[in-house]
């Protein structure tokens, strides 16, 4: 990295001492040869500066949070691509597959799904009209969106847009109108987890584009778990596809899980998310081989993995016989080996 900077240096100081040369050159001999001169020297100044731009542009991409606690150096006899794993049966409360599963990472828009269950029990008007406002606007990641500051959208229709399409200003906006305002918001976030049984979560803002937006995969494998007993989220979040007016124009949203429109899933819940520091993630409840299961997957490298690692998850469940032994609760397991990335 030194030495990339230090080639662009040396690449911007001989565009700075060209052009220099250039300018001289004119003033002094204001002949035509000069000036053609001068042309081809600023000509091969131009075309070096634009390689030094092209060069600045090739930046190293950011590590994710598990990457640096060296949980990919995991392996597991699924061959994952995700580097944290939990699958648990819904009904029995038997774990399944458990890869680092207390291992404390950013979560991203899987936030939003938290999120989502204060908006719905807080049985706000869903018809009530809000703005979005510059206040909604991502100064995080700088991550863009359809909805220009000024477009106004009922609460149902942004909690649509923000469980399904995890929309980033939709869930802003919806966190920012709650009464007494975002801090009030991202306060009842983190006691609503921490009610939960929740103790490895934590919450600064209600997007997920923080990374201080923490928790592991078994709490999150609660999360789902209570979420899915509210029938909002559960429409919500696996609707296939959403459009929403906005002045003139009509823009047409889909999920973001590819798996809502496969018909060999049934999925009763889901939410997916990213940023760099979290990688992939994806959260899901789904019937699988007559079993209801959770299933959570975080920090997975590619786009398409932790969806790869849901389909390798499916066919394992459905070569396996239903369990015969009793299965133990969630809340009784309990061991001090927690991974903590900060």
């Amino acid at each position: 990295m030194k030495r990339f900077f230090l080639r662009f240096g040396f690449l911007a100081m001989f565009v700075s001492i060209a052009c220099a040369s250039a300018h001289a050159q004119v003033t002094a001999h204001p002949s035509a040869s000069a000036k053609s001169h001068n042309k081809k020297v600023v000509a091969k100044a131009r075309v070096s500066k634009k390689h030094a731009i092209v060069r600045v542009a090739a930046i190293p991409k950011v590590p994710s949070f598990g990457q640096l606690a060296g949980l990919h150096g995991a392996h597991d006899a699924l061959d994952l691509k995700s580097s944290v794993a939990f699958v648990v049966d819904q009904d029995t409360q038997e774990v399944l597959f458990r890869k680092n599963e207390l291992a404390v990472l950013p979560i991203a828009s899987i936030t939003k799904l938290m999120t989502g269950l204060l908006i719905s029990e807080a049985k706000l008007p869903m018809d009530e009209l809000i703005t979005i406002s510059q206040d909604d606007v991502d100064t995080e990641k700088g991550s863009s969106s359809r909805l220009r500051v000024g477009t106004v959208l009922s609460r149902g229709e942004l909690l649509h847009l923000a469980l399904m399409a995890s929309e980033n200003r939709a869930a802003n906006a919806l966190g920012r109108t709650y009464p007494g305002g975002l801090p009030v918001f991202v306060g009842l976030m983190n006691a609503r987890a921490k009610m939960l049984g929740m103790a490895d979560t934590s919450y600064v803002e209600p997007t997920g584009l923080s990374s201080k937006n923490q928790s592991s995969a078994r709490d999150l494998a609660t999360l789902v778990n209570f979420a899915y007993g509210d029938p909002t989220l559960r429409e919500l979040s696996t609707s296939t596809g959403y459009q929403v007016a906005v002045g003139k124009r009509t823009l047409q949203y889909n999920n973001t899980n590819r798996l809502v429109k496969n018909p060999a899933w049934e999925i009763g819940l889901q939410k997916t998310g990213y940023i760099s520091e979290a990688g992939q993630c994806l959260v899901m409840q789904a019937k699988v081989a007559g079993r209801k299961l959770i299933m959570v997957f975080l920090d997975s490298t590619g786009k398409l993995t932790r969806i790869a690692d849901a389909e390798r998850v499916k066919r394992w469940v459905e070569s396996i016989p239903a369990p015969i032994s009793k299965a133990v609760p969630l809340a009784s397991m309990v061991t001090d080996q927690r991974v903590i990335a900060n």
